[in-house]
């Protein structure tokens, strides 16, 4: 399968928000594209746009998952989740990290708060994260390019590299070529029978049950993140036994019991299929290479596929708040079709700071520009504004601000790019 090439930074802290900066772990990383665009256009099987904004996208590595260093106020061994975030954040490049004691997924500080790297993505996730494979680095391949991955290139990905020493389950999707998730399968498999990483501690799972008392319990156990991630919520409805788990998961088949296909069967089932609880007791019946996990579905009538213009394709280059004379009927905006083809304006919409919305329609002829006047309720004010130009599914196109000593009367302001 080929993979869509994103070069750009991967982002651990805000030099000017430091405690509301990204939360890395052992599979998350934030990155921050050179062409958003890019990302725009990438899939989206489960429906999900990309949760991007200025400061970048989070990016969930594929085929791993690592130990939870935070999740809805909990976590797992700490040692082993500290381990896989520590080995992901120096093969990325960052040195001399350390995080706030009050505030331990946030990082205080850092030799670099970014470094250069890039990302090879097929797609969107449920939650609005780029799924991909990265590498520290500039890219051999060009932004934007595609790149057919094969074992050696897989092997590059500092996925297969936590993988193979151990310091992560493996997790693989649908979206996974099964080419690759035959050699990444090998790779776990050799790791945890080198009992390398968490391996040493791993547990509930086919070689054994673990006990699961009590939250806190739960915690100190070195288990599958996924099934961790099912039984907090669990044992959150107050249940003192693990008896009554597989009705739970089987009571909701899209956020608790995910669509499984078994690979020894070679065939369908659900989570509850490889899961054995009963008292205090839980094991997984099958080791987690060996069925792939179906992406979340996306909701009846949500597209799949992303919009058919990006960001960036139309950009609003110039304002004009505060005419001669008087405002109202008057202000302008100026559009460009960046692209060579017609752009279908039906439908997009502008949107000013407070939220007021002017629909668009029409049609943009490649390279040309359309002046528009205000309407609809849409002000540009002489104090400043921002204006958000986005598509007909919703999805933001351009956005551009403006400050109070930019308005001058009769002047257009021209937005740099």
């Amino acid at each position: 399968m080929t993979y869509t090439v994103l070069t750009g930074r991967f982002v651990i802290r805000y030099p000017d928000l430091p405690r509301q900066g990204p939360e890395p772990d052992g599979d998350t990383v934030k990155f921050r594209p050179d062409s958003p665009a890019l990302v725009e256009g990438l899939p989206r099987p489960s429906g999900s746009p990309p949760d991007l904004t200025a400061r970048g996208i989070s990016v969930r590595l594929e085929a791993i998952d690592a130990l939870e260093t935070h999740f809805a106020e909990t976590h797992q061994d700490l040692g082993g989740a500290n381990a896989a975030r520590e080995e992901l954040l120096h093969l990325l490049g960052f040195t001399g990290v350390q995080f706030f004691d009050d505030h331990p997924n946030k990082v205080r500080a850092s030799d670099q708060d970014d470094v250069r790297g890039y990302v090879l993505s097929n797609g969107i996730d449920a939650n609005g994260r780029m799924i991909g494979f990265v590498q520290p680095g500039e890219s051999p391949d060009p932004d934007g390019g595609t790149v057919f991955l094969d074992d050696a290139g897989i092997d590059r990905s500092l996925n297969s590299r936590l993988l193979a020493a151990g310091l992560v389950y493996p997790a693989f999707y649908a979206t996974l070529p099964g080419s690759l998730r035959t050699h990444l399968a090998g790779i776990s498999r050799k790791a945890r029978a080198d009992r390398a990483g968490i391996w040493a501690a791993s547990t509930a799972d086919p070689d054994g049950a673990a006990t699961v008392a009590d939250l806190a319990g739960l915690q100190r156990l070195t288990i599958w993140p996924k099934l961790f991630r099912r039984l907090v919520p669990y044992l959150a409805t107050g249940a003192t036994g693990l008896d009554g788990l597989d009705a739970w998961l089987r009571s909701d088949p899209v956020n608790r019991d995910d669509s499984l296909f078994l690979l020894d069967r070679l065939e369908t089932g659900n989570l509850h299929d490889i899961i054995e609880a009963s008292g205090q007791r839980v094991r997984m019946t099958m080791w987690p290479e060996d069925f792939i996990i179906d992406p979340d579905p996306a909701a009846p009538g949500t597209p799949t596929t992303p919009p058919k213009q990006a960001t960036g394709d139309v950009v609003i280059v110039a304002a004009l708040p505060d005419p001669a004379g008087g405002d109202r009927g008057r202000e302008r905006l100026t559009l460009l079709n960046t692209t060579a083809a017609a752009v279908d304006l039906t439908g997009w919409t502008l949107r000013d700071g407070n939220g007021r919305t002017q629909v668009l329609a029409g049609s943009l002829a490649g390279g040309d520009v359309l002046q528009l006047v205000a309407s609809d309720g849409v002000t540009l004010g002489n104090t400043g504004g921002t204006v958000t130009l986005a598509d007909a599914l919703g999805s933001p196109i351009d956005r551009v601000s403006y400050r109070a000593g930019q308005v001058k009367e009769g002047r257009t302001i021209a937005f740099g790019r």
